[in-house]
């Protein structure tokens, strides 16, 4: 086995440079004044030009390929795109790419933070911060992101449990040995206001300080009483830069400070349904009405403290470590909204909607260390590319949980919290609801990893590459809980440990070297309590992943894609059509009072993506994708005998489409976009008469958006944003009974100024 490196040609094209200059040097020297002048042949440097919206490769140090030659899916969301929309979230940013749908939550609830599915399954425990798995229930900002990395299919190897459907990787963003200040200044409808401030200053030959700011504040459109506040403050100071060892300092400060939105009742939507014939009659309330209380409020601490140091041994081997710790905490109380009532009144102005208080107390922390290489080397004189770490990793989480019915705790009574309902169609955001009390029921949980992987790529010739890797996991997860039972506080403890062996695995043939066609096979594994680290014993009142002695969830993935680089390898173009499934998944049976684990899902799907210039002054960033999602062997039975069987996976849309393209004339860029949603089942019981379900799926819906900029001079730039340029009325989210839903910003403004020094 021998180093190859990466470097040597460049050396020896040196080295005949300076042969060829020196006897040149020697003889004018002997010359002097009549030295002849030197004649060489003209020489063209050809240097490509970095594209706007299209990477080459992830920041993954994992993905050893250029995205180009990567058997996977995985879109790279860059700033620019980002900072063209004006996007301010992670919610915004994830737009760019099709097959996601939000979440709203149960009945009464309100999902918090980041809620989303990605190709048909639950993806916000796989959201990642530079390689590292974050936790919380909060709305992420993209003021400190450098890029969103989306991952997409079974990616057990590259995260570890629970990722059947791929993950989120945002990169931050690093000191650089520039001198540049970027700032934005913005207002728009709603009363909102935008500042955010990217100010990177070289310190040395080797060392730099990078301070990125974010406030925001503001009104939500179409809301009334809805409002955000957060501020952000993100330090980061290098040294070593350009050298074989570079340490990078780094953190993150966020502080959230909102009012929290539960949503509007779904009555006269089209597919509401109710028992009572007179609310089937009802008109839909006011799409602005606030159906929430005084003391209503959601308030979100973040910060996060990273250390990473990188070290080139030589040209060919590269290693890295990487600890970070986190913590964030979140603490909110809203108010929900579910059942309606007529009051026995013919008249639409006396009825009632019913109201609930709801409260997350919520506090997560991470402490994790990474230690990885990357190496370059020949074996039997074919090239290999290697990837190989040990992660160390505790997170740990704690939910309180509290209460508004009326009950004996331990000999204490606890009166029942005021709840009086709403009007229906002329609430009052003064109405006096009672706060939840603290029942001393909790959930304190913690998952230890420990993790060794190691990924090859094995270049058989210039077209043929194998690709695998394996990742040998060992977890321990352990819930000390509080529940209430029989009117005391009864303690509780949950245990789980084993083994998780992960792999993947693909081939890669390119019959151009601007092209690549690949097959690849994964998997991933999702244990009891992963999720929310909750393991209780056999108990109808848990949910089917907290159940303790159960096996892993198991995810196989294939797939088969192209990817070509286009246009002078300005354009990306990718194609993949796969199948997913997921087995050992968990029912309940009442009867017997016990769960068992023979239900599948199964994801069949093509998505097709197109990302780069079409010319030197038109950008494009599109993608489609279409899925069909099954239900197999998923049934569950109830105390009278009934089986009722699931057949569909819920939010999970046939069509998703997305769209977003610029063009610049001079000093003038216009750009817009839109994004197609299809049908959004949520019934999916076998059997089941539709015409009598509440709300039983997301009518279909696309939205427009456009953008203007205009470049005053090189430090000034001008931009207005439009959002819903048609103004369309859409349901974004809808909870799981159809109650209640969530709707669509209806059309807002944004105007921004852009100053860079």
């Amino acid at each position: 086995m021998s180093i190859r490196s990466r470097k040597h040609y460049k050396s020896s094209h040196l080295a005949l440079l300076i042969a060829a200059a020196v006897p040149g040097m020697a003889c004018a020297a002997q010359n002097g004044a009549a030295q002849e002048e030197l004649s060489l042949p003209a020489t063209t440097v050809t240097a490509k030009t970095e594209v706007p919206y299209k990477a080459n490769k992830s920041a993954n140090s994992k993905l050893t390929q250029p995205l180009l030659d990567t058997p996977k899916t995985i879109q790279v969301i860059k700033k620019e795109v980002l900072r063209e929309q004006g996007a301010n979230s992670l919610m915004e940013a994830l737009r760019n790419t099709p097959g996601i749908t939000m979440q709203l939550g149960e009945n009464g609830n309100t999902s918090a933070g980041d809620t989303f599915m990605m190709r048909g399954f639950s993806t916000q425990n796989s959201t990642f911060v530079d390689g590292v798995r974050d936790l919380g229930a909060v709305s992420r900002d993209v003021f400190n992101l450098e890029q969103v990395e989306v991952v997409k299919g079974a990616a057990g190897s590259d995260i570890g449990r629970g990722a059947s459907s791929g993950y989120i990787n945002l990169i931050s963003k690093l000191p650089t040995l520039t001198n540049e200040v970027f700032a934005t200044v913005g207002y728009g409808t709603a009363d909102k206001s935008n500042l955010t401030a990217d100010i990177n200053q070289q310190l040395g030959d080797s060392s730099a300080f990078r301070l990125n700011l974010m406030r925001r504040d503001g009104d939500v459109d179409g809301r009334d009483y809805v409002d955000n506040s957060s501020y952000g403050v993100a330090p980061s100071i290098a040294f070593g830069l350009d050298t074989d060892t570079r340490v990078y300092v780094y953190s993150q400060h966020v502080r959230q400070d909102n009012t929290p939105d539960g949503g509007i009742p779904t009555i006269g939507m089209h597919g509401f349904y109710n028992a009572d014939a007179a609310l089937n009659s009802g008109r839909k309330v006011d799409t602005d009405n606030y159906y929430g209380a005084k003391g209503d409020s959601e308030r979100i601490d973040g910060d996060m403290f990273t250390l990473k140091v990188e070290h080139d041994v030589n040209d060919a081997l590269t290693i890295r470590n990487l600890s970070r710790w986190g913590r964030s905490n979140n603490d909110r109380t809203l108010t929900g909204i579910n059942g309606l009532a007529t009051n026995a009144s013919a008249d639409p102005a006396n009825w009632t909607v019913a109201r609930s208080r709801q409260v997350v107390d919520q506090e997560n922390e991470i402490l994790a260390n990474q230690t990885s290489l990357n190496a370059e080397f020949d074996t039997f004189g074919l090239r290999n590319e290697l990837a190989a770490g040990l992660e160390l990793m505790s997170e740990k989480q704690l939910n309180r949980s509290y209460a508004t019915a009326a009950q004996v705790i331990d000999g204490v009574a606890y009166p029942a919290v005021p709840l009086p309902p709403g009007n229906l169609y002329d609430p009052s955001a003064h109405d006096g609801l009672g706060d939840p009390y603290k029942t001393g029921a909790k959930t304190d949980g913690e998952t230890k990893t420990a993790a060794l992987y190691l990924f090859d790529t094995l270049h058989l010739n210039e077209q043929w590459a194998l690709n695998g890797g394996v990742r040998f996991e060992h977890f321990r997860t352990e819930t000390d809980s509080v529940a209430i039972t029989s009117g005391a506080r009864v303690p509780g403890k949950g245990y789980e440990s084993g083994d998780l062996t992960s792999w993947n695995t693909g081939v890669v043939f390119k019959p151009l070297e601007n092209g690549s066609i690949y097959l690849s096979y994964a998997n991933s594994l999702t244990p009891p309590g992963s999720g929310n680290f909750n393991l209780a014993a056999n108990s109808a009142t848990s949910s089917s992943n907290e159940q303790e002695g159960l096996d892993p969830q198991e995810t196989e993935h294939v797939e088969l894609g192209t990817k070509w680089d286009l246009l002078d390898e300005r354009l990306a173009l990718t194609l993949a059509a796969y199948r997913t499934e997921n087995e050992n998944q968990v029912s309940y049976d009442s009867f017997t009072a016990t769960y068992f684990q023979e239900g599948k899902t199964r994801v069949d799907g093509v998505e097709l993506g197109l990302v780069g210039q079409l010319s030197n002054f038109w950008q494009v960033s599109a993608g489609i994708a279409h899925m069909e999602t099954k239900q197999i062997d998923q049934a569950s039975r109830n105390n009278s005998g009934v089986v009722s069987e699931s057949t569909g996976v819920r939010w999970s849309p046939d069509l998703t489409a997305t769209l977003w393209t610029s063009y610049t004339m001079g000093d003038l860029t216009l750009g817009g976009g839109a994004r197609y949603v299809s049908e959004q089942d949520r019934v999916i019981t076998s059997g089941t008469d539709l015409a009598t379900q509440n709300m039983p799926e997301i009518p279909s819906y696309w939205v427009a958006d456009a953008m203007a900029a205009y470049r005053v001079n090189d430090n000034v730039n001008l931009r207005v944003n439009l959002y819903n340029l048609f103004d369309e009325e859409y349901i974004e989210s809808l909870n799981n009974s159809g109650a209640r839903a969530r709707m669509g910003v209806p059309r807002s403004a944004m105007f921004t100024t852009e100053l860079s020094f």
